[in-house]
């Protein structure tokens, strides 16, 4: 990939979500100028994810401004550390582990996450489970602040994850104790509550907190503008 002047923008989603649904913010850091890759996660585990992820930022030159959304959180944390390119990240809604952290302990850590009870499971070959938001409760779970057209759609897109990688700890070192952070979530988010989010802001000492009063999970699809300039705000 070519050298350019802004850094590049890599977008990593989260579960119950694919790489589609970071449209809006796309356009809107295409049009100041941004290389961006909406990247595909594959959702099979936090350890192969990562390095997925991490051979995707090996592929880049120039700087490069990491975002991840609720579970993406997990993989850019450890896909980032030690890349020498990683200019900052963006946690949109997104987990900042400390090595021992799971998704489904930091989600748990403060009360008012409702995401366990709408989890469809479906059994696979190799013993795993892979894991769905039930359709009929995703609106009202995942992006409760978006048009229901929208989340109809959503929903019948979104990409499950194995339940091994929603329990899969940290390890190692995570990109934020070395790289800066920005972080920003909405308070009415049901998947991971707020006091975690900021829990996990404060602990990262971000440079920037952006707490967006009633928004959902989704705050990606709900909030576009707000994210944007965020993700923004660290590449400048």
């Amino acid at each position: 990939m070519s050298e350019t002047t802004k850094p590049t923008i890599v977008l990593v989603h989260g579960a119950f979500a694919e790489s589609g649904g970071w449209g809006p913010i796309v356009e809107r850091l295409q049009g100041e100028g941004h290389p961006v890759i909406a990247a595909a996660n594959p959702l099979r585990s936090v350890a192969y994810d990562a390095a997925q992820v991490r051979a995707l930022l090996d592929s880049i030159e120039g700087p490069v401004v990491l975002v991840g959304h609720s579970y993406g959180g997990m993989v850019i944390s450890k896909a980032a550390a030690g890349a020498g390119n990683v200019k900052s990240l963006v946690y949109v809604a997104g987990f900042a582990p400390q090595a021992g952290d799971s998704a489904a302990t930091l989600s748990s850590k403060y009360p008012g996450g409702t995401l366990a009870e709408t989890l469809r499971p479906v059994k696979l070959p190799d013993g795993n489970q892979d894991m769905y938001v039930a359709q009929e409760l995703y609106h009202q779970q995942f992006v409760a602040d978006v048009p229901e057209a929208t989340a109809r759609i959503m929903a019948a897109t979104q990409r499950p994850i194995t339940l091994a990688a929603l329990e899969e700890p940290a390890e190692g070192e995570q990109a934020w104790q070395s790289n800066p952070s920005f972080f920003v979530f909405g308070e009415a988010d049901k998947n991971i509550p707020a006091a975690s989010q900021h829990f996990m802001a404060e602990r990262a000492k971000a440079e920037a907190i952006v707490a967006i009063d009633g928004a959902s999970h989704a705050v990606f699809a709900s909030h576009p503008a707000e994210v944007a300039d965020v993700i923004l705000r660290a590449g400048a």
